[in-house]
């Protein structure tokens, strides 16, 4: 309920409407404009245009089909929105900006080939997953690094607060959600005293995850001397910009210890409040030479929001601790701003590199047609396939869709569980003891195609096998969705959850 009044009291409740009615105007004023029958046929050639331009562009096909359903099935409808919000899916600004960043990087993250030879010696198959993380995201492999895996948010939040208390140099935080609450409140009280001790930390947050926060929230930490942005600031306008968000979770301090995954700096998930049952999560640090990949995320990510040229990337890259625990790590980042798929691409890789198993934990359950045809792969060629989705949904229409995908899955051996005692937030995937990725990656469109994402690829780390044991573990508390299940679905269930299906790519 406090969460609930929140939002009715956020500025949510003020841009949403303004939002709509902008939409319903521009279709008023389409609508008069074609309304003659001679502008009719007008439209009529309007849309076989617009669908030449959606057939014609590199998307995903499912994402295509949608657009092409709702521009002929409504053209008055659709026309307008795929022109303001689907037409130029990054904005100039945005794209510039994120790719312009990531080129004044250059030469600051160096392969170590060796490693990649490394790699080969022990799994021959592997070295292109790697090499495909390093051409694709341009961060390395590392090895002189180890990790430790939270298997919630309440077994996180101790050693994360912990770690900020230790930082001598600089703390740098992006989140896609803070919340004010218990959780923030112990994190904000760590970065005064930080500040105060004169350690530098820089915060970034998503303005639409965090709208509850007041609008000007990013000023008023700056009076604490914690310099903070907001990413993509919500505005009243019907413009796709606002689908492009920062979905990553990032934590590095001094360039020796960061953290990742699933957890933002909200109550619920640490369950001190209840949302949606038990918040079942996961989070992951590393220590050593791998947390220099993560600290040139987070600045890549700063010099757009501070549109500063001024910075001094080395300054950062402070010596780290000697550690290693005999495995290899390749944190990597993914953005819409780009061509490459980085985020499904490294799912994809793991599955069709899985030889006795892949478990995969996710939220949401909304995959393209590769994604699908890989897992049926993997289960038809003796692989033990199994995904754990909520219970307990935080969105219910999009649980439809996931629940969708069940019957074609299950029918084909990938065995899917859901969590009873509440909701699943955490992104995991992991297989045969020797891979294993940790991040901020659904699998589902949004983070696939239009947010920023971030997450470790691992192989044969000391986390992975507890990875693996927290999923199993976990399923004593799951119920296993059966054939007999999928196949009794109610036919209106059926046709509503199809329908759905259809404006994936659109949700």
């Amino acid at each position: 309920m406090r969460k609930i009044l929140k939002v009715l009291s956020s500025r949510l409740m003020i841009v949403v409407p303004l939002i709509f009615l902008q939409f319903i105007f521009i279709i008023m004023l389409f609508y008069k404009i074609v309304e003659t029958e001679r502008l009719t046929t007008a439209l009529s050639f309007l849309s076989i245009i617009v669908s030449l331009l959606v057939i014609n562009r590199d998307e995903d096909p499912a994402y295509k089909i949608s657009w092409l359903l709702v521009v002929l099935g409504a053209p008055i409808i659709g026309i307008p929105l795929f022109l303001l919000a689907g037409y130029n899916k990054v904005p100039k600004k945005l794209r510039n900006g994120t790719i312009n960043l990531n080129k004044d990087m250059d030469g600051l993250l160096q392969n170590d080939e060796h490693l990649l030879d490394d790699v080969l010696n022990i799994d021959y198959d592997l070295q292109n997953i790697f090499y495909y993380g390093y051409k694709s995201s341009g961060y390395p492999i590392y090895h002189k690094t180890s990790s430790r895996y939270y298997k919630s948010g309440e077994d996180w939040i101790d050693d994360y607060i912990d770690e900020l208390k230790k930082a001598k140099h600089f703390i740098f935080i992006e989140f896609f959600i803070i919340d004010k609450g218990e959780l923030w409140d112990r994190v904000l009280d760590v970065l005064k005293q930080k500040v105060q001790d004169g350690v530098e930390v820089k915060l970034i947050y998503d303005d639409f995850g965090s709208i509850t926060l007041p609008k000007n929230y990013d000023i008023e930490l700056s009076k604490y001397g914690i310099e903070a942005y907001r990413f993509n600031k919500v505005r009243a306008a019907f413009i796709i910009q606002m689908n492009n968000r920062d979905h990553r979770k990032i934590t590095v301090i001094d360039n020796n210890v960061a953290f990742t995954g699933g957890v933002n700096l909200a109550d619920e998930y640490i369950n001190r409040i209840e949302r949606f049952g038990y918040w079942k999560d996961s989070a992951i640090k590393i220590k050593g030479d791998a947390v220099w990949s993560m600290t040139m995320m987070f600045l890549g990510m700063y010099t757009f929001v501070s549109n500063r040229k001024d910075i001094d990337y080395k300054q950062y890259k402070l010596a780290c601790e000697e550690v290693s625990d005999g495995g290899y790590y390749q944190p990597f980042s993914d953005t819409p701003t780009d061509n490459e798929n980085i985020g499904l691409n490294e799912h994809l890789n793991i599955i069709n590199n899985a030889n006795h198993y892949v478990y995969i934990n996710t939220p949401y359950l909304v995959i393209n047609d590769a994604m699908r045809e890989a897992l049926i792969r993997a289960s038809k060629r003796g692989v033990d396939v199994r995904i754990m989705t909520p219970h307990i949904p935080d969105k219910k229409l999009v649980f439809q869709i996931t629940r969708g995908f069940y019957k074609s899955l299950v029918n084909n051996g990938v065995k899917i569980y859901e969590f009873t005692p509440g909701f699943v937030h955490s992104k995991n995937i992991v297989s045969d003891d020797r891979l294993a990725i940790v991040g901020t990656v659904n699998t589902d469109y949004r983070s696939y195609f239009m947010h920023f994402e971030n997450g470790i690829l691992m192989n044969r780390t000391s986390s992975i096998k507890d990875i693996r044991n927290d999923f199993i573990d976990s399923l004593c508390e799951c119920e296993l969705v059966t054939k007999e299940r999928v196949n009794k679905v109610n036919i209106l269930v059926r046709i509503f959850r199809g329908i759905l299906s259809i404006f994936i790519p659109l949700l």
